[in-house]
């Protein structure tokens, strides 16, 4: 098993500590299980969630951008010099 050092906020290294007493088991057993049982998408489903209503709202863009997008990006100019 390898080693991870991190600093944490005096707050949830006092509640990590007081669980570890509680329950008597050692501080990376708790902080094991609290990773184990986070939820993994739970920072990108908010993010999603909080521009859902502006997903598509933006006129102009060819509607299959993902499977063109280099022939989008050549139309377009993208990436040529700019004459001075």
């Amino acid at each position: 098993m390898k080693t991870l050092s991190i600093r944490l906020p005096e707050p949830l290294v006092a509640d990590i500590e007081a669980e570890s007493r509680g329950r008597k088991i050692s501080k990376s057993d708790v902080v094991r299980e609290r990773l184990e049982t986070a939820p993994r998408r739970r920072r990108r489903a908010a993010s999603l969630n909080a521009i859902a209503d502006l997903i598509g709202s933006v006129d102009g863009l060819p509607s299959g951008l993902t499977a063109r997008k280099k022939a989008y990006l050549r139309a377009t100019g993208y990436g040529q010099k700019r004459p001075r």
